[in-house]
């Protein structure tokens, strides 16, 4: 199981959101195809075919949980990274 598929199985775990990396979770939004645009400490990530936008902004060394909590919402609505 890769380091990604592990990622996604914590986040729809919905056990640890205030404990995600946010470079991980970075690292993850790209790897499932999403851009990115940094504008200040606000990261916007995009993806052709997705009607949301997700921001992230990072809380010392690990992400929002209120962010985490809409990304898994995403990855649900979307399916993104069941085909891994």
């Amino acid at each position: 199981m890769s380091k990604h598929q592990k990622l996604i199985q914590q986040i729809l775990s919905g056990r640890a959101d205030a404990n995600i990396r946010f470079d991980e979770l970075r690292a993850l939004l790209i790897h499932l195809g999403f851009s990115e645009r940094t504008r200040a400490s606000h990261h916007n990530f995009r993806r052709v075919g997705l009607e949301e936008k997700l921001n992230l902004q990072c809380d010392g060394s690990k992400a929002k949980a209120y962010q985490v909590k809409q990304i898994r919402a995403v990855i649900l609505k979307y399916q993104l990274g069941a085909d891994e």
